[in-house]
């Protein structure tokens, strides 16, 4: 359950959450996340910019790399609802969320998502020229940002313990947390 109260009806929202509740019920895409994001408007708001940065991921990366890459920060940093929800977008792209091909960009961005989440500080110069292969600066920048903003997300679902959304309960099985940190002190 929850640590933190979710915005059920529009009555409850205050302020410019009334209206964000409103449009986000209307066009189908309210989840659990940002019912309790609704809580603080400016909150919801900046979280809201993950948005953002998926789209220029997406046209930096593609749209299966995009989610490979997403699903890999997730997984990492163990948090259940991203991880199911991008666990769902593999399945929906027709792949196997357990096993499946990459090619050189796909494993260069695993592997990324996967030292970012364990130690940014670690990321190597090895690393950042593999991915120069596939990417621009810029495109680089599109790239860490968005894992920033994913790290984020995963954090406040985690901390919150923000319920699985019902969509993704049958899937709840799938989700397996990452044991790369049963040994950090």
């Amino acid at each position: 359950m929850a640590r933190v109260k979710f915005i059920e009806s529009v009555e409850e929202a205050q302020g410019k959450a009334k209206e964000a509740y409103t449009k986000l019920v209307d066009a189908g895409k309210i989840t659990n996340m940002k019912r309790a994001l609704l809580q603080d408007y400016a909150t919801y708001e900046a979280y809201m910019a993950w948005y953002v940065s998926w789209n220029r991921l997406v046209e930096v990366v593609g749209l299966r790399a995009a989610t490979i890459y997403a699903h890999a920060i997730s997984t990492t940093n163990s948090c259940q609802l991203c991880s199911l929800f991008f666990i769902s977008d593999l399945k929906a792209l027709g792949i196997d969320p357990k096993n499946f091909e990459t090619d050189e960009k796909e494993k260069a961005l695993i592997e990324l998502a996967h030292q970012i989440v364990k130690d940014p500080t670690k990321v190597s110069d090895a690393q950042i020229d593999e991915l120069k292969k596939f990417f621009s600066d810029p495109e680089l920048v599109a790239v860490v940002g968005f894992a920033g903003q994913m790290i984020a997300t995963n954090n406040f679902n985690s901390v919150f313990k923000i319920d699985v959304d019902k969509r993704l309960i049958p899937i709840q099985g799938e989700f397996k947390p990452a044991t790369w940190r049963e040994n950090i002190k």
